[in-house]
């Protein structure tokens, strides 16, 4: 087993982890990033199809009041755009009653979207990274406390490094790696009982030849309550070449195979749209629930952002040589992009004294 040792090893890969590792690269500090999946972006996944809309199959908007994201986005020469919401949208308050064409208020406070995909924001921290010291396909194993430094287990690599970041949804920290000595009782308890961001979600998306949804008496903003689809947005690219509709499937049909997901997306849409809707070019979902390196499954009824930002996470343990990084822990903003570079960047502050 090959050993790798660093100044701090950064596990995960995904918007907290890349935005770390960009901080304590302009210190010139030694990083290394242990990602379990074959690819970086952890939650934020955008599918890229020729000649079809990039469609977000995970984390996807922003608002003004995320400034630090924002400023982030700035600084890597990155976009943002209007989310297209129209000014009327589809509404089924009941299943006994048809959906309704229904005028939307003015919105003050509009959401965002990445131009190029979500995962323009990735690419764009990575590029300015060590690509040699980001070590994919290697899922965290063990963490163990040694004389002066944490060691770090996978398959193939023994990593040493006398600070460790965690940016681990908690609850998936405690299930998966084993740490030695143990975190102690109140950490493992709290983490059981914190929703991981993104977790249940199902998300589906359809891309089109035309934005059929934006004719008079139509829209691409639908919410129900009857579903199987609580939540549909267009999701058509920044240029307006490519057209899309995605949104949110009720995540108990997370045990249904793809073909009866679809059918039954199909056949909501069809009530708005007649059918026109059969005519898509791609259909993408992503079953979050299903990917271990995201999800594990609660030991009981977990609400949502239930103890994200709760203060547990803000000490370092082992020792002051683990630090609890991640959109969950985060003060502000937990479970959104925002929360996941505040995360970061109270993560480099606490280190910044450590390193000097």
């Amino acid at each position: 087993m090959k050993t790798i040792e660093s100044d701090v090893i950064i596990i995960g890969g995904g918007l907290t982890g890349l935005m770390l590792a960009y901080l304590l690269n302009k210190k010139k500090t030694a990083i290394t990033i242990v990602e379990a999946r074959g690819e970086l972006g952890g939650r934020i996944l955008t599918k890229y199809e020729h000649e079809n809309a990039p469609l977000e199959m995970g984390a996807t908007w922003l608002g003004k009041q995320h400034a630090q994201l924002m400023d982030l986005l700035s600084e890597l020469e990155l976009g943002v755009f209007d989310q297209e919401l129209g000014n009327k949208a589809f509404y089924e308050p009941i299943s006994t009653s048809p959906p309704q064409l229904v005028t939307l208020p003015h919105n003050s406070d509009p959401s965002f979207r990445i131009r190029g995909g979500s995962f323009a924001l990735i690419k764009g921290l990575a590029t300015r990274l060590e690509e040699s010291r980001m070590y994919k396909n290697q899922p965290v194993k063990t963490i163990t406390q040694e004389e002066g430094f944490l060691a770090l287990t996978s398959d193939d690599y023994l990593f040493k490094a006398p600070l460790v970041v965690s940016t681990l949804p908690p609850y998936l920290l405690t299930q998966t790696i084993k740490i030695n000595p143990a975190l102690p009782d109140a950490f493992v308890k709290i983490a059981a009982q914190t929703h991981t961001w993104m977790g249940e979600s199902i998300k589906v998306g359809l891309t089109y030849e035309k934005p059929f949804w934006r004719s008079e008496n139509s829209s691409g903003t639908i919410v129900s309550n009857v579903g199987p689809i609580p939540e549909m947005y267009d999701h058509s690219n920044y240029e307006d070449s490519f057209y899309a509709l995605k949104g949110f499937l009720n995540g108990v049909y997370f045990s249904l195979t793809k073909a009866q997901r679809l059918q039954l997306i199909i056949t909501q849409l069809r009530k708005y749209f007649g059918d026109q809707v059969k005519n898509y070019r791609s259909y993408e979902e992503l079953i979050w629930r299903n990917e271990p390196f995201t999800y594990k499954p609660y030991q009981s009824h977990v609400l949502p952002h239930q103890n994200n930002g709760n203060p547990i996470y803000r000490q370092p343990y082992l020792n002051g040589k683990l630090f609890i990084a991640g959109s969950e822990t985060s003060a502000n903003f937990p479970g959104y992009m925002e929360g996941a570079v505040q995360s970061a960047q109270y993560i480099y502050q606490q280190l910044e004294g450590w390193l000097k």
